[in-house]
């Protein structure tokens, strides 16, 4: 006798009555599977033996697809989720889940699909909107979170749900809105951690230290306990700002909390005292590690190729393949950016070749605007302007204006035009770059040329980047801009720039007039406007506020100009001080009148 035909498919929800039987089925190998061909060949199975009659079959395939989705895996699951008559918020959680892991604008499906099972009367619950948001987050699709935002206020899940808030606040600074993030967490009533620290990472990545480091303190005032979590963002403005003090107390709160057994926040730490202009805390950390991945290596690769310690690099570069662990692109990086900042033009070439002909790693555009500083430091103009036309990619501003620069350092004018008009072929709107080439034409007096960059600037609504510098004295970061005259006390350190270099003119320091580019000007006139860069004003700040023989530690904005660079070696003679100068480029340390960087910058 036949037996009797199975009941038909019961595609109602995902956890209904109708279940798959107790005993081992082939649907326990699901997790096993490392490709969706073997999950295809289990999902043939079980429509072979009419497993996925049972709505639960559905479920584990789905959330085997999306365990580790790709694009393949995803329209797999999508397949098997159209086959379902009334699904449920959870399978619909499950598959929105997996879409907002996808780095593509596929991550976009998840609200298409919500908006249609919206229609067939699904119900939305505490789980569904953070995959959702994080979609939105992914594909940097604001307007679409802010209607999410919208239905989830609607439903009362904002205020007082502990999944929705972090992901909205995230969801908001990811798609570049702060101030909609911080709106967010100032209608929470009761932010906890993970609420805290998605405005704390938020703002750590719009980097805006200061409000970052104002979060982690009033999120101490409230006796929220911190995690690993809140101190990399913690640690990283400490390095954006320079604050190598607050960044030491950071340290002992990582330390007394433990949080130093967590691999990256001991990387965090080494690239903060690296950015704070604090080598030898940076390598202390690296070496007190138990346990060292390759973010860690490539961290201290990178500190010793920063502050101009090209063959400390490559000897952390050997070390690190003696331990076997696999460098990856970040490591290159740090490697080829030693290489250029002490012209080791044929390593420089190796490790771009190594790269990717023994490592599998794709030269990204950091890497190769490494080797056109290589190349245009090093004084090899036509060879670096040959580079970038030969490249695989389409060259970005980014990599002409790094030639720029070198074009600059070596007076080369024609040069300099043939790159400005590349740069302004793909963006005219930086004011830096007619800057730099005004410069350059001021210095060989062709002022012609610097008239109609000045009209050009004007016309195009560029705008020159004020120069700025930092220096932090007892917790406090003070903030000098070039020509700055409004606040009370910058007054005073004007009177002391003028002491300075009344000084420093006696030992022989003379002001390099040809970096300012305005032929109706006088000469002293040029002087006063080179006294008062915003460099100058930080050391001869710190020089008053400090012991004799503390370091003084300077963080700028812009590159360090040629004049502030010959004066700060004078200074550190003068006055038998260490001066630590951290420009957009590289680090400077300054002592007993020479430079660490050789002058070859």
């Amino acid at each position: 006798m036949a037996a009797p035909p199975l009941p038909p498919p019961q595609f109602f929800h995902s956890t209904g009555a109708a279940t798959a039987p107790d005993s081992p089925t082939p649907l326990s190998l699901l997790p096993q599977c490392s490709s969706l061909r073997e999950l295809k060949q289990v999902h043939a199975f079980a429509i072979k033996t009419h497993l996925l009659d049972y709505p639960s079959t559905i479920t584990r395939l789905i959330g085997s697809c999306t365990a580790r989705p790709n694009a393949a895996s995803m329209a797999h699951a999508r397949k098997l989720f159209d086959q379902v008559s009334h699904p449920d918020t959870i399978l619909f959680n499950i598959l929105s889940r997996g879409y907002s892991r996808l780095n593509s604008g596929l991550s976009l499906e998840a609200v298409s699909l919500f908006v249609r099972v919206l229609a067939i009367g699904l119900t939305p619950d505490d789980y569904t909107f953070p995959s959702l948001l994080k979609a939105c987050a992914v594909s940097k699709a604001l307007q679409e979170g802010k209607q999410l935002h919208c239905f989830a206020l609607k439903l009362g899940l904002v205020d007082h749900n502990i999944f929705v808030s972090p992901t909205l606040i995230n969801m908001y600074t990811e798609c570049g809105d702060v101030n909609g993030a911080r709106r967010v967490f100032n209608s929470v009533k009761s932010p906890c951690v993970v609420t805290y620290n998605s405005m704390i990472t938020g703002y750590a990545r719009a980097s805006r230290p200061n409000e970052t480091l104002s979060m982690f303190r009033e999120m101490q005032a409230r006796d929220l306990v911190p995690n690993d979590v809140t101190m990399l963002s913690v640690l990283s403005s400490c390095a954006l700002l320079g604050s190598l003090d607050l960044g030491k107390w950071v340290h002992e709160h990582v330390k007394k909390n433990e949080f130093d057994r967590f691999v990256k926040v001991n990387t965090a730490l080494i690239d903060m005292y690296a950015k704070c202009g604090s080598l030898e805390d940076a390598v202390s950390v690296f070496r007190e590690m138990e346990l060292r991945d390759t973010q860690a290596w490539s961290a201290i690769i990178m500190a010793h190729g920063t502050h101009g310690r090209s063959f400390e690099a490559i000897s952390m570069y050997e070390e690190m393949k003696r331990a076997r662990v696999p460098p990856d692109e970040i490591t290159f990086l740090g490697l080829l950016y030693a290489c250029s900042q002490t012209g080791l033009i044929e390593e420089g070439y190796k490790f771009f070749r190594r790269m990717s002909e023994e490592c599998g790693i794709n030269p990204g555009i950091k890497h190769y605007g490494c080797m056109v500083d290589l190349l245009g430091r090093a004084g090899r103009l036509e060879e670096a302007y040959n580079f970038i036309n030969e490249l695989p990619i389409k060259p970005t501003p980014i990599l002409w204006r790094t030639l720029l620069s070198a074009c600059s350092s070596h007076d080369n004018v024609q040069m300099g035009k043939q790159v400005v008009e590349q740069i302004f072929k793909l963006d005219d709107s930086h004011g830096g770059d007619y800057v730099i080439f005004s410069n350059m034409c001021s210095r060989a007096g062709h002022w012609e040329e610097v008239d109609r960059m000045r009209k050009l600037m004007g016309d195009r609504g560029a705008v020159k980047v004020p120069g700025c510098s930092s220096i932090e004295l007892h917790n406090v970061v003070h903030e000098f801009f070039s020509g700055d005259g409004v606040r009370s006390i910058s007054m005073a350190i004007h009177r002391s720039a003028d002491e300075l270099f009344k000084e420093l003119k006696l030992v022989g320091y003379v002001p390099d007039t040809s970096l300012v580019n305005h032929a109706d000007m006088e000469e002293e006139e040029k002087e006063i406007t080179l006294r008062y860069h915003s460099e100058k004003l930080a050391i001869a700040f710190g020089l008053l506020n400090t012991p004799p023989g503390t370091t003084i530690r300077v963080v700028k904005n812009l590159r360090v100009c040629r004049d502030c660079h010959s004066a700060a070696k004078l200074i550190s003679s003068m006055f038998s001080r260490r001066i630590i100068l951290r420009d957009v480029q590289r680090f400077h340390h300054f002592e007993d009148g020479k430079c660490s960087c050789g002058d070859y910058w």
